[in-house]
């Protein structure tokens, strides 16, 4: 990677950084990744548990297919409050620095993860352990709301021209490590603790250990300086002084592109990492380690899929490396179904593997292309409603609606025309976008 030069301000709670520092490479890859890594680490633990256990303990008085579409309702709930904190954290972002924000947003995120390790359960206080873990879901989607947009700022508006794609997509490869050891705590404990163990407390503890990512993330973060553009827009007096209205005013239809940009990979993700573990272990009877184990291996393969393909699309183009990644997957989406329906636990694990490498072709590059659609002055702003708008259309309700209309229809067609219509939105939106790699991000 390539270190910039920026120089800091003093932050509220922060302590001053030395005048004309320049950020550690390292330090702004582990910064950037860390925040998306205990948000999808919780992604997982929570997913897995709604798809396994949560229809148990916290909804046990349905029957266990409403049970999960409740606890996949209670999933959503998450990302349909994202927004209200793309708005707040994202005006937050804009107005006193991009640093500040990603401290506030990831000791409240991690302080919600914590209490839902600590939560009673519907067995214990009734219906409102229900409650509870939908406040604390609503909670915690608001502190998401604000964290992606600042993690990807973070590198985004700190790299060089030619390698900002690659430096941006160290947030992306956060989920995929946050994913992948969320799911090994989970191998670990599904595989030394007993089933009655786990159904009673050994849940909660991956939850609980999430204080221990909160921690080192804050250190981490509290030792990168601000971003040099949020800098020089303080410096000019430059900042806006109401960023959510400039963009919808000045910046509507970057706010679409990008939007839109996200909701065929966020659906596709949410087929693959979450509605698959069901339709793998409760229609077709698939072992429970033989579906965990393709998805984490899956996930692997995408982390770095990201890497390469945000390389890529540096070289030869955001617009065509996603694009091509998103009519890959449409294309291989058919595929995926037949290999499933084989129970073959090799051809189960290629059908995830290739479908999420696929999705890294999208995913990887996105945190850049998105951070790029946007000026300075509101790209904090921008970036975070983009990417929580897209995440209650698309990837908040996807497990929802994968769950119902695989109830309500018969066959794999319905949950296929799902996964294609939400592509071709993605296709088409940024298909509408200019080129922007190695160009110099909007002033």
């Amino acid at each position: 990677m390539t270190d910039t030069n920026a120089g800091t301000v003093t932050l509220t709670g922060s302590p001053p950084a030395e005048a004309g520092r320049r950020p550690s490479p390292k330090r702004l890859a582990a910064a950037s990744m860390v925040g998306t890594a205990l948000e999808w680490f919780e992604f997982t633990l929570y997913n897995t548990m709604a798809a396994l256990i949560f229809n148990q303990i916290f909804f046990p008085q349905f029957d266990p297919i409403a049970g999960t579409i409740l606890a996949f309702s209670t999933y959503a709930v998450g990302y349909l409050s994202r927004p209200l904190g793309g708005f707040l954290f994202g005006r937050l972002g804009d107005r006193v620095g991009r640093r500040e924000v990603l401290m506030w947003t990831l000791v409240l995120m991690g302080g919600c993860t914590f209490a839902i390790g600590l939560l009673p359960t519907y067995a214990t206080i009734g219906v409102w352990g229900s409650l509870l873990l939908v406040l604390l879901r609503f909670v915690q989607g608001v502190a998401l709301g604000g964290e992606w947009a600042g993690a990807v700022l973070l590198t985004a508006e700190q790299a060089s021209v030619r390698h900002r794609g690659f430096q941006s997509s160290w947030a992306q490869v956060g989920a995929m490590l946050g994913i992948v050891t969320g799911m090994a705590t989970l191998a670990f404990f599904t595989t030394w603790v007993s089933d009655a163990s786990f159904v009673e407390w050994g849940w909660r503890v991956p939850f609980l250990a999430s204080v221990l990512v909160v921690a080192f993330g804050v250190w981490l973060r509290k030792g990168v300086p601000e971003s040099k553009e949020f800098e020089k827009l303080e410096k000019e007096g430059g900042k806006a002084e109401a960023p959510i209205t400039e963009i919808f005013t000045r910046h509507l239809r970057d706010l679409l592109v990008a939007s839109g940009s996200r909701i065929g990979s966020d659906v596709l993700f949410g087929f693959l990492v979450v509605f698959s573990l069901t339709y793998l272990t409760q229609t077709l009877g698939v072992p429970r380690p033989t579906a965990l184990g393709g998805v984490m291996l899956g996930v692997l393969a995408n982390g770095f899929g990201c890497l390469a393909f945000s390389a890529l699309s540096d070289r030869i183009g955001r617009r065509i490396v996603y694009i091509g990644g998103a009519l890959l997957s449409a294309g291989w989406i058919s595929v995926v179904f037949v290999l499933f329906d084989s129970r073959d636990p090799v051809l189960i694990t290629v059908a995830l593997v290739v479908a999420l490498v696929l999705h890294s072709a999208m995913y990887g590059p996105q945190a850049s292309f998105v951070a790029e659609q946007f000026t300075a002055r509101v790209r904090y702003s921008g970036s975070s409603l983009a990417y929580t708008l897209a995440g209650a259309v698309g990837g908040g309700i996807a497990p929802l609606v994968f769950a119902t209309l695989h109830r309500e229809y018969a066959g794999t067609l319905p949950l296929k025309i799902y996964v294609w219509a939400t592509l071709a939105v993605t296709i088409v939106s940024v298909f509408a976008a200019k080129e922007t790699n190695n160009r110099p991000l909007k002033t």
